[in-house]
């Protein structure tokens, strides 16, 4: 597969739409850690109000660009504990832009990103464990499933077992 060129960067007040827009995206609610919709005032507020310092804020989330500067998705590192050099990685890839590598390539940098800036010891991700697709991904990229946690994802009238996935830097 040929490489893909995708940026990450910080978000910007201009990124609001497409953040409303995935944010209140209802088919991946059950993969996050929502289960309500957010304001335009609530998500203007958080892009103002972020530090861009994972010690600070505990978390840093970045927008994925392609080659032609169009937004494919956001990746983030979240639950940063520094004491233990580890956080928890999400990502969201737009669906128009799903299965074309963008994933693959927005994990390898965030990856990188963590090894040689921020100096993590391990990256975990948490996947619906009916979530195949998603978790390929992280198998692609180097990430092994280490448990299956019974019951931990609840769509609001059955819970759904999720696979812990990790990997070293």
């Amino acid at each position: 597969m040929t490489e893909l060129t995708i940026k990450l960067r910080a978000l910007e007040p201009e990124d609001l739409d497409e953040l409303y827009a995935i944010e209140n995206d209802r088919e991946i609610w059950d993969a996050g850690l929502t289960n309500v919709p957010y304001s335009r005032y609530a998500l203007h507020d958080y892009i103002a109000r972020q530090q861009a310092d994972i010690y600070a804020d505990r978390q840093v989330r970045l927008v994925v660009e392609n080659a032609e500067k169009i937004v494919v998705g956001l990746v983030d590192l979240f639950d940063f504990n520094p004491q233990h050099r580890r956080a928890e990685l999400g990502i969201v890839v737009k669906k128009t832009f799903r299965g074309q590598g963008y994933g693959q390539a927005a994990i390898a940098k965030m990856l990188d990103y963590a090894r040689k800036t921020l100096h993590l010891h391990q990256i975990y991700a948490i996947v619906d464990a009916e979530n195949h697709d998603s978790q390929r991904l992280f198998h692609q990229v180097g990430f092994e499933e280490k448990n299956r946690l019974k019951d931990w994802l609840f769509d609001g009238e059955n819970y759904r077992d999720a696979v812990f996935l990790q990997t070293f830097l």
